[in-house]
Parts: structure tokens; C-alpha cells; sequence
């Protein structure tokens, strides 16, 4: 009997740590985009646009923080600079790196017209932002899609979900946030629950959209189903995960039911913002960091050991600094600034 020995060899991460703080980042942002040109049409004085301070204030932590992600991702900033001269229509990386200095002005833009109480201005910008917001959307996902070497990210279903979790994510930090706000642009108890109901349709949609997955791999309609059944058949590390992964989104979606008579309860919200943001970065990581695990030819597992330098754990906490800073900077811009805020809390 001949025995032959398959030998597979171990390559470190493509993606790091840094690629799961920037999608996480600008699946925030773009969700905060859309939330705040939807604010900014709503009624003068309606719920809508009572949430438009904490919309904007979200939107601009994370639409200035996701780029420094992203910067550091490419350990040479300045290799940004070759998108640009070395212009590859065909790659999601190079149109990304068209599209993303767009969002990121208008972002500014659509915070500054705020800032001035140029309410105008916010309505004009409204649709530009959406659509824009539409398109780095479209270009993250994408750029996981592509790689066929990975069935479980080649699929449609990959964008739609970085979606949605993005946008669950920023109700979230919407819930963290407007306690930083000074007290007469908090948004109030009816608006929360606005909040609230957004965070449930989107916690509904990713639902339909795990169901339909499912419902397509059992039909053989999807390759990215049979890889996920063999990661919970041949890797118990992934079976567990999946498992609290189930048990997470159960619990979010729990915590948004059980919120409609909860929200005035003494940190209550920033518990539920907490719990939405992290599932959704958790989300990301066994995406990112758990795929990349397991060999894209043989068999076995990488375990991933996060290093404790700039590559890992002080990266991600220099960005949650980063952060951290920006809400600072801002509570502060609007607390000594009393007047700046005045017209948009009319506005609101």
C-alpha cells in the first residue's frame, strides 16, 4: 500500500487586523451617511430630525477614522498614492480609491452644513451622500467577493451582509453617542424608539437574508453554503463560533425587542449600543481573520495568534482611541461653542 503525504504550508494573514477595523469603520459610516440625509429631509421638528445631531456626530467619527484604518492597512501609506498613477479600472481596491475620498468630502461637507445650521445646503448634499454611500458599500463588498479562492466570501451574499451589519452597527453607535451630546440636541425618548425600530428592521433583514442564504445552499445554489457546512463539520474551533455567533444575534435581537419599554432605563442604551457595534465587528472578524484560517488547498487549520504590536492588538487600540479623540473633540467643539449649536438644535 502507498501512503502519500500532503503537506500544506503556512502563510501568514493577507488581511490584517487593520482590514476589520476599516470595514467596520466605514460600514458605520456609510450607514451614518444615509441616516443623516434621511434626517435631513425629514419634518422641521419631527422625530427624524431630532436624530440628526447624533447621525451627524456618528458620521463624522467614523467617516474620519475609517481612512486612517484603511492607511495603515497598506503599512505604506504612500502606496495610496499608486492607485492614482497606476490606475487599474478592473481592480475593487483601485475604483475604491476614487470612491472613497468622494464619501469622505461629502461626509465633511454634509457635517459642516450642519454645523453652520445651512439646512439648505444638508438637502442638496442628501442624495449625493446616499448614492455615494451606495458605492463604498458596494466596492468593500466587492472587493472580498472576487477572491474565488474563497468560496465562503464569493458570493452575493457577502456585500449584502457587510451591509447590513454596517448599518446595525451604526444604530448602535448612534445609541452610544447621543449620550455625548450636549443636552439640548440629545434626541428624546420618541426619536430612540425611531432608533430602535430602525435597529429592528435591520436585525429582520439580516435574518431573511441568513434564511434565503441557507435556503440557496440547500437548493445547490450556492458554494458558499457547502464551505460554511464544512467548516462546522471538519473545524469544532468554526462550530463554536457559528454557535455564538447564533447565540449573539440572538441576544441583540432580544435586547431590540425588549427595548421599546427599556430605553429611559439608566444605561440601557449604551449596553444595546455596545452589544450592536461589537456584533457587528465580531461579524467581521470571523469573516476576515477566522476565513483566512483555513487553507485555501489541504487540509487542517491556522490558529491565529493576534500580535500584541501595531499589526494587532496596539493598532486597534490606537483606533479606538482615534475615536474615542473624535467624540471628545466634538463634545467639547459644541459645548464651547454654545451659539454653533443653536441653529442646528432648532433645526432638529
Amino acid at each position: 500500500m502507498q501512503i502519500i503525504e500532503l503537506l500544506t504550508p503556512h502563510y501568514e494573514a493577507a488581511w490584517l487586523p487593520w482590514a476589520v477595523q476599516y470595514f467596520f469603520l466605514v460600514g458605520v459610516a456609510t450607514g451614518a451617511a444615509i441616516l443623516a440625509a434621511l434626517c435631513a429631509w425629514g419634518k422641521d421638528g419631527g422625530t427624524l430630525q431630532r436624530l440628526l445631531p447624533v447621525a451627524v456626530l456618528t458620521l463624522a467619527v467614523s467617516a474620519i477614522a475609517a481612512p486612517v484604518s484603511l492607511l495603515a492597512d497598506l503599512h505604506q501609506p504612500a502606496r495610496f498614492w499608486h492607485f492614482y498613477v497606476h490606475f487599474t479600472p478592473w481592480s475593487w481596491m483601485s475604483v475604491g480609491a476614487l470612491l472613497l475620498p468622494v464619501f469622505v468630502t461629502l461626509s465633511v461637507a454634509m457635517c459642516a452644513a450642519w454645523w453652520l445650521g445651512k439646512t439648505g445646503w444638508m438637502r442638496l448634499l442628501a442624495p449625493l451622500l446616499v448614492l455615494s454611500a451606495l458605492t463604498i458599500s458596494v466596492y468593500t463588498g466587492a472587493e472580498m467577493m472576487v477572491v474565488r479562492s474563497r468560496p465562503l466570501w464569493n458570493t452575493l451574499w457577502v456585500p449584502v451582509n457587510l451591509a447590513l451589519t454596517g448599518w446595525l452597527a451604526t444604530v448602535g453607535a448612534a445609541f452610544v453617542l447621543e449620550r455625548f451630546l450636549p443636552a439640548a440636541l440629545r434626541p428624546g425618548a420618541e426619536a430612540l424608539q425611531t432608533l430602535r425600530a430602525m435597529g429592528l428592521a435591520l436585525a429582520g433583514a439580516l435574518l431573511v437574508v441568513a434564511l434565503a442564504w441557507a435556503a440557496s445552499g440547500l437548493g445547490g445554489d450556492s458554494p458558499s453554503f457547502n464551505a460554511a457546512l464544512r467548516l462546522w463539520n471538519d473545524f469544532p474551533v468554526w462550530r463554536l463560533t457559528m454557535i455564538g455567533s447564533a447565540i449573539g444575534g440572538a441576544a441583540v435581537l432580544g435586547a431590540l425587542l425588549r427595548g421599546r419599554h427599556r430605553l429611559q432605563a439608566k444605561g440601557y442604551t449604551l449596553v444595546l449600543g455596545l452589544g450592536l457595534a461589537a456584533a457587528a465587528w465580531a461579524f467581521r472578524w470571523a469573516l476576515f481573520m477566522g476565513v483566512q484560517g483555513v487553507p485555501k488547498f489541504g487540509a487542517g487549520l491556522y490558529l491565529y495568534h493576534m500580535p500584541l504590536g501595531g499589526d494587532g492588538l496596539l493598532g486597534m487600540v490606537g483606533v479606538a482611541g482615534l475615536c474615542v479623540a473624535l467624540v471628545g473633540l466634538a463634545s467639547w467643539a459644541l459645548e464651547l461653542f454654545p451659539a454653533r449649536s443653536a441653529p442646528a438644535a432648532r433645526a432638529a
